[in-house]
């Protein structure tokens, strides 16, 4: 199971995440996302884990759990939405020529 885990402290490492989901079972990836041009984290990541009961576990248990000193939100990650939010439509006036 994929999931989020939003409002992360700038001082958060994959490493402290791997360590809070570990205590409830076996984790296959950890990455927190990074501004492409800092380098800072944005403030959330994701974290794989591939037995779902396991992850389900800590959906419940750290959800609202303070790592670093921040409450952090943890929830299941939504697939990635496919295409343009606008619907693939540049403008309102699509088709117009003035």
């Amino acid at each position: 199971m994929n999931i989020f885990v939003g409002n992360l402290s700038y001082e958060v490492t994959e490493d402290d995440l791997r360590t809070a989901f570990q205590a409830h079972g076996e984790v296959q990836s950890v990455a927190i996302i990074k501004d492409k041009m800092t380098g800072r984290s944005r403030g959330f990541g994701f974290v794989e884990m591939p037995d779902k009961a396991h992850a389900e576990s800590a959906l419940t248990t750290l959800n609202l759990q303070e790592i670093r000193g921040r409450a952090i939100t943890v929830n299941e990650a939504r697939p990635k939405a496919e295409g343009r939010s606008d619907g693939g439509n540049r403008s309102r006036n699509s088709g117009r020529r003035w």
